[in-house]
């Protein structure tokens, strides 16, 4: 039975060391909840992998973003030396490629520079100035400093407030807190 009301985000589980929350994350993703998140506040090796993280398309909108200002600032000069207004200037050739070289160069980096942040923001759902795990007292003091949080959330089609509460209390978490969706 799945249990989904509109004001639960989900539930979140608080451990103490790194160790526990790696151990409660395999175990989590055994159990078959797909929709977690792992909260810590340094890096903590793996943890990606425990979560069964894919790899992201930011590599990629990044050279499809580089290749694009490459490619068009190229054109562009090559267009407007070439069609739109062609200048014959000590006879050298209207498409005199070596010219063009330092602002596809320049274009090139600035394609890439913002197709990498913006679709970074994009695939991350930013900018998003509140979380409903803002509303967990616990979470707010501790997650950035000393301590490591699993959330389960509620769109998960395993999710069972009740169920979900009980299996990471079996993990050996220090606190359990149902988090509010406002």
């Amino acid at each position: 039975m799945i249990e989904h009301r509109s004001h639960v985000y989900g539930v979140v589980a608080e451990f103490k060391t790194e160790h526990e929350l790696v151990h409660a994350v395999e175990k989590t993703r055994e159990a078959g909840y797909r929709r977690i998140e792992a909260y810590t506040p340094f890096p903590v090796e793996g943890l990606a992998e425990a979560l069964a993280l894919k790899r992201n398309n930011v590599p990629l909108i990044t050279l499809i973003g580089g290749l694009t200002g490459g490619l068009g600032g190229f054109f562009f000069q090559y267009w407007v030396c070439v069609i739109a207004y062609p200048l014959n200037i000590g006879g050298r050739p209207l498409n005199s490629w070596p010219a063009f070289i330092p602002v596809t160069f320049e274009l090139t980096v600035l394609g890439a520079a913002l197709s990498a942040v913006f679709g970074m923001l994009a695939l991350n759902g930013l900018p998003r100035p509140h979380h409903p795990l803002f509303n967990v007292h616990r979470f707010v003091k501790h997650a950035t400093s000393d301590r490591f949080f699993l959330c389960i959330e509620a769109r998960d089609p395993k999710f069972h407030l009740k169920d979900s509460a009980h299996f990471l209390k079996g993990l050996n978490a220090s606190h359990i807190n149902e988090v509010e969706d406002d």
